[in-house]
């Protein structure tokens, strides 16, 4: 089969590579039908993320169709279609009983596309097949369903409930790329007083107009600090959530925030970040970083299903599966190409 192949820092190809099989009796394989590119497949190819090795196949989100199933496997068939999450979880651990599945101890979490081969192929392995995939609803097309795998329920669960967005709540969201986008769509949910998205790229402000952000700034030509400031009567958001993953993203989120406020730390980050205690200590801030558990994989699947979320808007570039190096290219410069999500489909 063909994948997409992690050789090292800047380097990845569209390469022949075995077909892979079933380890485990709770094992699937799954036959890749629509897939996408994130924000921390970026992170990977620049090299920050350690787990991942020369020869790895990238990639941690899908919709497919079964085409294997272990002997363990009780609720997944061949010829089933499934959502395969980014996040694949035993189940039974401490931390999976607890609904905590990214940090699950008896061999889940984040593993595929970083600690095992991933889903930007022809077919992935799936461990844990029971509760690491999803049936696809009724009605629910693939691109829209893919953005459940990843990107909504991290905005949410790692930005909108650790932030403890509340009704009336002031928020900012620094970072309007689609995880951002996402956080703003979760915190829609929660009707705050007004939502403040900031970037630096003038189309992903606009993206973030269109998904629900109230007040945009771009902070290579504007003080954010100023805009917030003027929002709050001069104590700043009471939630700021860093969807970037770089120092001075997160700097900047400590700042925006207002005495007893919280800091939801999306971002994923490869280089140290400093935390100003100095200033930060006086004012009661509470600062969450996390993994996504995806324990709200359901909520989302009820809301695109019921048509309450509309998730294709998420995607703006669409590719045959065989046109890796093209859609990197376009995601990569999101900038230049107004790209949020680029969708890549098997053919017929």
């Amino acid at each position: 089969m063909k994948a997409l192949v992690y050789h090292g820092p800047g380097s990845k190809a569209w390469e022949e590579v075995p077909r892979p099989e079933l380890r485990s009796d709770t094992d699937a394989i799954v036959r890749v039908d629509t897939t996408t590119i994130c924000g921390t497949d970026l992170h990977i190819l620049k090299g920050d993320v350690p787990a991942m090795v020369d020869g790895r196949i990238i990639g941690h989100e899908a919709v497919g169709t079964v085409e294997e199933v272990g002997t363990g496997v009780k609720t997944v068939g061949v010829g089933d279609r499934v959502l395969v999450s980014c996040i694949s979880a035993c189940g039974s651990c401490r931390y999976c009983r607890e609904g905590r599945y990214g940090q699950c101890i008896a061999g889940g979490g984040w593993i595929l596309g970083n600690e095992i081969d991933g889903t930007q192929a022809e077919f992935v392995r799936v461990p844990f097949a029971d509760t690491s995939t999803y049936p696809v609803p009724p009605g629910v097309t693939d691109e829209e369903l893919l953005m459940v795998a990843d990107i909504l329920p991290t905005g949410y669960e790692v930005g909108v409930l650790n932030g403890h967005v509340q009704p009336g709540d002031v928020v900012v969201v620094v970072g309007a790329g689609p995880v951002g986008l996402s956080a703003i769509t979760g915190a829609r949910l929660f009707s705050p007083s007004h939502i403040v998205a900031v970037d630096q790229a003038d189309a992903r402000l606009e993206a973030a107009k269109s998904f629900g952000a109230d007040t945009v700034v771009n902070n290579s030509r504007e003080d954010p600090g100023e805009v917030v400031r003027k929002l709050t009567d001069g104590l700043g958001a009471d939630v700021t959530i860093e969807a970037v993953g770089v120092p001075a993203t997160f700097e900047l989120a400590t700042t925006l925030v207002r005495p007893a406020g919280h800091v939801a730390n999306i971002g994923v980050h490869g280089a140290p970040v400093t935390l100003h205690l100095e200033t930060l200590w006086t004012r009661d801030v509470t600062i969450s970083t996390g993994l996504v558990d995806t324990y709200s994989t359901p909520t989302w699947l009820r809301l695109i299903a019921g048509h309450q979320v509309d998730a294709s808007r998420f995607v703006t570039h669409r590719f045959p599966l065989d046109a890796f190096v093209e859609a990197y290219d376009v995601f990569s410069r999101a900038a230049e190409t107004s790209a949020l999500k680029v969708v890549l489909t098997r053919g017929s």
